[in-house]
């Protein structure tokens, strides 16, 4: 299962039945666990830990030092879940002191052609960055989003559960979960539907979204609409996940419509 080509750290550990491609490069401290399959020319260094049943394309660098000028040599990690698909030219970075030292990809994650995720970030679990999406450093990408081709996403920036980010979109402000972004600087044009019907949530839930969505964002003073929600509606689930995010960092600029 491990090509004649392929170099492998005798201090790296690989779990049962690792596959590993012509000339992958595997460092000595990078843990691999079971029924993961790398391909060829594949670059894995650094402090890090991969899950199990992972597939790694080829021509991607997992580990290598992070892209910050203040990153001085210092001990920090990358942690890698299971069952995620990094396509080719994927490059993900371990974190830096002044993030925690550690970057974490969840589970069932899927990164196309060319995505770039630097250090210090969380990406969470069933997330779909697709081609070319660029991730700077600190960003949180809550559970089940997805971002379109070619989007920037801001260093610190978050990025809520079931939200869809449109292709070549810079995100600058959050986003709200179950929300759709759009734009050159992004702004809020409404609410992720489409994934909101995929993830079979019923018509009921959607409209009392939607009648929150409508009283938060009627003016640009969002944070006090959100006084104005009927008690009931800030107890429905999906609301509450929506105003938890808003509340949880109020130095955080939050992506609103156009047109307030």
């Amino acid at each position: 299962m491990i090509h004649d080509t392929a170099i492998i750290s005798e201090t790296s550990k690989l779990g049962d039945n690792v596959e590993i491609g012509a000339y992958s490069i595997i460092g000595p401290n990078v843990k691999i666990s079971n029924n993961t399959k790398i391909h060829s020319h594949v670059n894995i260094t650094g402090n890090t830990s991969i899950g199990s049943c992972n597939e790694i394309f080829p021509f991607s660098s997992i580990g290598t030092p992070p892209q910050d000028l203040k990153y001085k040599g210092e001990k920090n990690s990358l942690i890698i879940g299971d069952n995620n698909k990094f396509r080719e030219y994927v490059n993900i970075n371990p974190g830096t002191e002044q993030g925690g030292a550690v970057t974490k990809i969840g589970n069932n994650n899927l990164f196309m052609v060319y995505c770039h995720v630097a250090h210090d970030c969380t990406v969470s679990n069933n997330i779909v960055l697709a081609n070319n999406v660029q991730v700077g450093g600190h960003v949180y990408i809550q559970d089940n989003a997805i971002i379109g081709g070619s989007c920037a996403v801001h260093q610190f920036s978050r990025i809520g559960e079931s939200s869809m980010i449109g292709g070549m979109t810079g995100v600058l402000s959050d986003v709200i979960p179950f929300g759709l972004s759009l734009g050159n600087r992004n702004s809020l044009a409404g609410l992720n539907l489409i994934g909101l019907r995929r993830a079979k949530v019923s018509n009921e839930n959607i409209k009392i979204i939607q009648e929150a969505y409508n009283t938060i964002f009627k003016s640009a003073n969002f944070r006090s609409n959100i006084e104005n929600l009927n008690s009931d509606i800030k107890k429905n689930h999906f609301v509450s996940k929506i105003i938890d995010f808003i509340n949880s960092d109020k130095k955080r600029a939050i992506a609103i419509p156009e047109n307030i």
